[in-house]
C-alpha cells in the first residue's frame, strides 16, 4: 500500500505517482527513511500510533519518503506455529494453534481500491499531515494494487498459512531512479529466480526479509556482486516481549520459552554497492531509522505483494540506490547516491550480459498466471483482467 499526501481531503491515492510534491520543490535531492522497528503484536491501532510516532520523527528529519518493514501492521508470525504438529489426537486438537490464527487474522486489515478502510484512511491522514510520501507493510485481507510480488515459495512453518506464488508477478519496474525489483526472504537463494530479474535489468534490488542470521549479509553481498546491483535488506527489531505473553502466543523452537527481553530478531538490516562494499548496516542494535539524501528530486514509489494462503503479507516500500545508516539520536547527515557503480561493476562481470553463454546455459520463464479455477464467461473473466493488481492513476 503507497499514500499519497492530499490536501484535497479527498481519499487517499493508491497508484503511480511521481514524487514531486510535499517538500521543497527547488530542492536537489529527496530525503528518505527506512524503519527499522517491532509490530505491537494482535493489536493493530497501537500499531498505527507507533507507525505515526515514527513518521512524525522521520518528518522531523526533514524526510519526505517513510518506509516501513515487511509486515508492520498485523506482523510477522515469529515463533508460532498456529497449532500445527502438537498433536493429531481427538482429545487434543488444534484448537488453540487456530484460536491464535484467528487473532492474527482479526489484526490484518482491508486495503480495497475504493473506499478505503478506516486504517488505510488513518494512514493517509498520516502520510498528508507530516507531509511524507508512505510506504507501509501490512498483512491486508483483500484489494488490488500498483505491482506485486507473490512470494514464489514460503520457507518451513511459513508454509502452514502462506501459498504459491507464480512467474506473473516477478515484476522490475523502470522508474527514474532506477529499475527496481524484490525477492523476499529465501526466494533470494534461488539462483533461476535471481536471474530472472537480472535479465529484467534490475538496478536495485530489494530484499525484505526475516532472516537475521550472520550468514545472510554473505548472500546480499553475493547477490550485489552477481547483479551488478545495489541490494537493500530490510528486517524488523524485536524482542519477545514486542509478542503476545505465552498464554496467548506460543513462542516455539527456541527449547524453552524466552524471557521478556530476550530479542528474537536483531534486525541485521544492510545495504550493499554493485561492488560488494557495505554502505550501511548491518545494525544489529534495536530500532533505528535508516535514513539517505536520495540524488534525484523525482522518484516513484512500488508496490509488491507477497500472496499467502489466507492473507495477504504486503510489501510496500520505495526503494533507493545507496543510504547511510543514522541511529534515531544521531545528527549525522546522510550520503547520496552513486547509480554510475552499476555500470563500473558490470564492466568486469555482467551475468546476463558479456558474461552470460546463451548457446550453452539458457533460462526460461513462465509469466503467466496460474488460477485453480477460470471461468469462461466474459462476466466472470471480466475481473481478472486486473490479476496483476496493476492500479492506474
Amino acid at each position: 500500500m503507497a499514500l499519497v499526501p492530499s490536501g484535497s481531503g479527498g481519499a487517499p491515492v493508491i497508484a503511480e505517482v511521481e514524487m514531486n510534491g510535499g517538500a521543497d520543490q527547488s530542492a536537489t535531492t529527496v530525503r528518505a527513511t527506512v524503519v527499522q522497528a517491532s509490530t505491537v503484536f494482535y493489536d493493530t491501532p497501537a500499531t498505527l500510533d507507533k507507525a505515526e510516532r515514527l513518521i512524525a520523527e522521520a518528518a522531523g528529519y526533514g524526510s519526505q519518503l517513510v518506509v516501513f518493514p515487511e509486515a508492520f501492521v498485523g506482523g510477522y508470525p515469529r515463533g508460532s506455529t498456529f497449532g500445527f504438529g502438537i498433536s493429531i489426537s481427538i482429545t487434543n486438537p488444534k484448537d488453540k494453534g487456530k484460536r491464535e490464527f484467528q487473532k492474527y487474522y482479526a489484526a490484518a486489515i482491508d486495503v480495497p481500491e475504493e473506499p478505503a478502510g478506516p486504517e488505510v484512511t488513518r494512514l493517509a491522514a498520516m502520510a498528508g499531515k507530516y507531509k511524507v510520501f508512505l510506504v507501509m507493510g501490512v498483512i491486508e485481507r483483500e484489494g488490488r494494487y500498483l505491482g506485486k510480488h507473490r512470494k514464489l515459495m514460503p520457507t518451513a512453518l511459513e508454509r502452514i498459512i502462506w501459498g504459491f506464488g507464480d512467474g506473473s508477478t516477478i515484476p522490475v519496474y523502470d522508474t527514474p531512479l532506477g529499475k527496481i525489483g524484490a525477492l523476499i526472504c529465501w526466494e533470494n537463494k534461488m539462483p533461476l529466480l535471481r536471474t530472472a530479474l537480472y535479465g529484467k535489468g534490475i538496478e536495485i534490488y530489494c530484499a525484505p526479509t526475516a532472516d537475521s542470521r550472520p550468514v545472510w549479509q554473505a548472500s546480499m553481498t553475493h547477490i550485489a556482486m552477481e547483479g551488478g546491483c545495489f541490494v537493500l535488506s530490510a528486517n524488523q527489531f524485536c524482542r519477545r516481549q514486542d509478542y503476545p505473553p505465552p498464554s496467548e502466543y506460543a513462542f516455539a523452537g527456541l527449547g524453552e520459552e524466552p524471557s521478556p527481553d530476550t530479542v528474537v530478531c536483531p534486525g541485521g538490516s544492510v545495504i550493499i554497492s554493485p561492488s560488494g562494499e557495505v554502505l550501511a548496516g548491518p545494525n544489529y542494535d534495536g530500532e533505528a531509522l535508516i535514513t539517505a539524501d536520495l540524488g534525484k528530486t523525482v522518484t516513484r514509489y512500488m508496490l509488491f505483494v507477497q500472496h499467502t494462503t489466507f492473507l495477504y503479507p504486503v510489501l510496500l516500500y520505495c526503494t533507493y540506490s545507496r543510504m547511510q545508516l543514522v541511529p534515531k539520536d544521531s545528527d549525522e547527515m546522510p550520503s547520496c547516491a552513486d547509480m554510475g557503480e552499476i555500470v563500473r561493476a558490470k564492466f568486469d562481470f555482467d551475468v546476463v550480459g558479456h558474461y552470460s553463454r546463451p548457446e550453452v546455459l539458457s533460462l526460461v520463464v513462465d509469466d503467466q498466471p496460474h488460477r485453480p479455477v477460470s471461468f469462461t464467461s466474459a462476466a466472470e473473466k471480466a475481473p481478472a483482467a486486473k490479476s496483476d493488481g496493476t492500479a492506474k492513476p
